[in-house]
Parts: C-alpha cells; structure tokens; sequence
C-alpha cells in the first residue's frame, strides 16, 4: 500500500508543464509518470472504441507511445489531456479501419426515433456503457464519435471512410439499438 500512496504522490507531486518538459527530454522517469498518470483514463477511452481487452490494451500502448514522440506538436493550448485524448480516438479509429469495412454499412433514410430526454440519467455510467459493448462496431463508432467525443457527421464520415448519410444513419439505429436494449434492461424478470 505505501508504494501506491508513493506513486500517487509522484503523479501529483509533478505539475503538467514541468512532466511535459521532463518528458520532451526522454526523461525516463517522466515518460513513466506520464503513462501511470493517463493510462486508466485513456483506457476507459479505447474500451470504448475497441471491444477486445487485449486489442485496447495494445491501442493505448501505441497511443500512449505516439504521444511521447509527438510531444513537440503539443503547442501549450487547450487542454492537455484533451490532446491526449485525441491521440488515443485516433488511434482506436485506426486499429478499427484495419479491422472492419465501415463502407459495408447500410443507410437507412426518414428513421422515426423517439427518445426520452436523459435517459441516461436513469442508468448508471457503466450501464451505458457495458450496454455501448453490445452494440455491433459501426454503430459504437459512430455513436462514441457523435455523442461522447462531439464530433460531426462531416468528421465521422471523412475519419471512417463513409458518407455523412451513413453516419446520420449509423447513431440513429445505434440510439434505436440502445433504447431496445435499456427497454429490456428494464423489465423485469417474469418466471
């Protein structure tokens, strides 16, 4: 227990700009603070994206690895764990456009959805989550990149390779997937 307490003190003791310094130097120490200070978090990112354990665990390790050698284009702008953040997105997105042809996916046109406000609100986070693992991967792609990473169609579509229509299309048949799968979630075991 006292070494946990010993690391968190490390990672709390440094602040950002004097970890980003050390780091930029290939202070091994620092790279190493950087990696137990990021990896949890940007792992419940890459779980997100990709599916497999191992496979996310292997994205997060190349993400991670891409942000120590493109430390330099880190302007001091913004946050720094947003830039991380877009690093490990982009790394996912990859790992999947190796994996899976998005383009293989169906557009669907004049979907009638109807959501209940914040229903979200009613499930605890990694029930949406654990739920998100069921959908298949070109709805939790896009779903991830629309809803929880703020992108727009237009960038959905260009980052996988498939029209703005098919990504409208994929987070609507995701959000209607989801709703069937909170719905029975829900109800209550009969027998």
């Amino acid at each position: 227990m006292r070494s946990k307490k010993r690391k968190n003190y490390l990672i709390h003791s440094v602040s950002e700009e004097e970890l980003i310094k050390r780091c930029r130097r290939k202070d091994r120490a620092a790279q190493k603070l950087l990696f137990e200070k990021y990896s949890d978090k940007m792992f419940g990112v890459c779980k997100r994206y990709v599916k497999n354990h191992e496979d996310a665990e292997d994205v997060l390790v190349e993400g991670l690895f891409k942000v120590l050698t493109k430390l330099d284009k880190y302007k001091g702008t913004g946050s720094f764990e947003g830039w991380i953040r877009r690093i490990l997105v982009n790394e996912c997105l990859m790992h999947l456009r190796k994996k899976h042809n998005f383009r293989m996916t169906v557009e669907v046109s004049n979907i009638d959805i109807q959501t209940r406000a914040n229903i979200e609100d009613d499930m605890a986070a990694q029930d949406i989550l654990n739920l998100l693992d069921l959908l298949p991967i070109g709805y939790r792609t896009v779903f991830n990149m629309y809803v929880l990473e703020g992108f727009k169609h237009k960038d959905i579509a260009e980052q996988l390779g498939i029209s703005i229509n098919t990504s409208k299309s994929q987070l609507l048949l995701a959000r209607k997937r989801l709703q069937t799968l909170i719905k029975k979630n829900q109800m209550p075991d009969v027998g």
